[in-house]
């Protein structure tokens, strides 16, 4: 490597708060925190009896008329700010985008419809360390289906997973064969959706991973797969590290692959390290715009986030924080809005915020981020974690970062699959159901075959 200039060598304190408190927002903890022999504090809160380890129906969804006509009323005298500055969202989410977003939301859009196709789901409630964790949960009528969990992230919800259930529990209907059949489990996160809402700290990827391997063995299912991207990655990696009993492997659509080296460049604000190939280079790139222009939010979360009562009370101003969470995921949405629609529709986007508003779950989703940076030791959200069980990577190229195939052969001793995909970002099983739900029964269709085959 040549050597630096004195003035190249010399990082600001500026650079190094931005770039430091950046990585911070996002920590994900060091894969010591998550392995079996951790000495993290555990939740000792399992139930015992077993009326807590019941398994309830989920009541229908039945907003009342008089919430509905209440948020209308909100978007519609919503306080508008003067427009940006700027000709483009360098500034943030752009006053004509979420105008649009208003004018529809407070007029034409119908949350009906939306409860009619989640009324149509299986959904039930279990309690779990003492907290309620509402969940999904539909069985293919295939026998030898893989069970799979899959977890979403922030903003998102059980609304990201709707468009791949039936493609991936009932294939024969959609381009595959009985052997590619899943029971799907799709939880939502504590503090999100429908889950209950932690009355104290503690809900964090380790404590929820724990959860989610309770909740698969409290289902019978004695062997399953894991899936997520976003705070899903984070919890399905986890739960790779802890090695539950059953669980044979993971597929993430956000992987954490980012080496020693490259991740230590980012957090100093450095250079990057020498011999990159131009996919890890891009990776740099993408990892570089985000950590300086799009981690906003999780700074806010990861700090303060009881201060966000302006997302509690307008539901514009939920909408605009939520639409923000990334430069790509973001331009997406705003072409819908704007007559464009590709992978998301406005409808797709209302259903997900009308439901963080109806749930009131802006500030105790939020708090998942400070619950992590405050409870869980430091680590970069896209470090590699050590996994070493069976992994599956698809790497879609508007997403946060696309992992290359290098960090990912790195990062995961056993790599069971890798594709990697111009199109398709950071809400990949919203976005591209049928790209997704390939990947998923490419990805595990060897630990498929060998549960069939073990059960034959």
């Amino acid at each position: 490597m040549a050597p630096k200039s004195a003035a190249a060598s010399v990082l600001s304190r500026r650079t190094l708060l931005r770039n430091g408190v950046a990585m911070a927002a996002l920590a994900a903890f060091s894969p010591i925190a998550q392995t079996k022999e951790s000495t993290q504090k555990e939740n000792t809160m399992t139930p015992t009896s077993a009326d807590k380890n019941a398994i309830r129906t989920f009541p229908r969804v039945n907003i009342s008329e008089a919430e509905l006509t209440d948020l209308r009323r909100r978007v519609n005298a919503t306080k508008w700010p003067e427009r940006e500055l700027v000709p483009d969202a360098t500034q943030g989410v752009q006053l004509a985008t979420i105008q649009a977003l208003a004018r529809y939301w407070g007029t034409e859009y119908d949350w009906r419809k939306v409860e009619v196709r989640l009324n149509a789901l299986p959904q039930f409630i279990t309690e779990i360390d003492g907290l309620d964790i509402h969940f999904i949960h539909v069985r293919s009528k295939h026998e030898n289906a893989l069970p799979l969990i899959v977890t979403h992230g922030w903003p998102g919800s059980i609304i990201e997973q709707m468009k791949i259930i039936d493609p991936l529990t009932n294939p024969t209907a959609h381009g595959g064969s009985a052997a590619d059949a899943f029971h799907l489990v799709i939880p939502s996160l504590p503090g999100y959706g429908f889950s209950g809402k932690p009355t104290a700290p503690g809900w964090n990827p380790v404590s929820i991973a724990k959860a989610w391997a309770t909740l698969m063995q409290r289902l019978g299912y004695t062997k399953y797969v894991a899936q997520g991207g976003d705070w899903g990655n984070a919890i399905s990696e986890v739960m790779a590290l802890q090695q539950p009993p059953g669980l044979l492997g993971i597929h993430t659509n956000m992987a954490a692959t980012v080496p020693p080296d490259v991740s230590k460049a980012l957090a100093m604000g450095g250079p990057p390290p020498a011999g990159l190939s131009p996919d890890e280079k891009h990776a740099w790139d993408q990892l570089v715009d985000f950590y300086k222009n799009g981690v906003g939010y999780a700074l806010e979360m990861s700090n303060r986030p009881q201060t966000l009562y302006g997302i509690a009370d307008s539901p514009v101003g939920l909408a605009a924080w939520m639409i923000d969470h990334d430069i790509r995921s973001y331009q997406m949405i705003a072409r819908s809005f704007d007559g464009k629609p590709e992978g998301l529709t406005p409808d797709d986007v209302l259903d997900n915020v009308t439901l963080y508003w109806f749930t009131n779950t802006a500030i105790s989703s939020a708090r998942l981020y400070w619950d992590t940076v405050h409870n869980l030791p430091a680590g970069g959200f896209f470090d590699a974690r050590g996994v070493k069980i069976p992994v599956a990577v698809s790497a879609f190229g508007e997403e946060i970062y696309q992992a290359p195939r290098s960090w990912a052969e790195k990062a995961y001793p056993q790599l069971i699959h890798y594709n990697k995909f111009d199109k398709g970002g950071h809400f990949a099983a919203w976005e591209k159901p049928q790209i997704f739900t390939e990947e998923i029964r490419a990805s595990f269709k060897s630990l498929q075959s060998g549960v069939a085959k073990a059960a034959a």
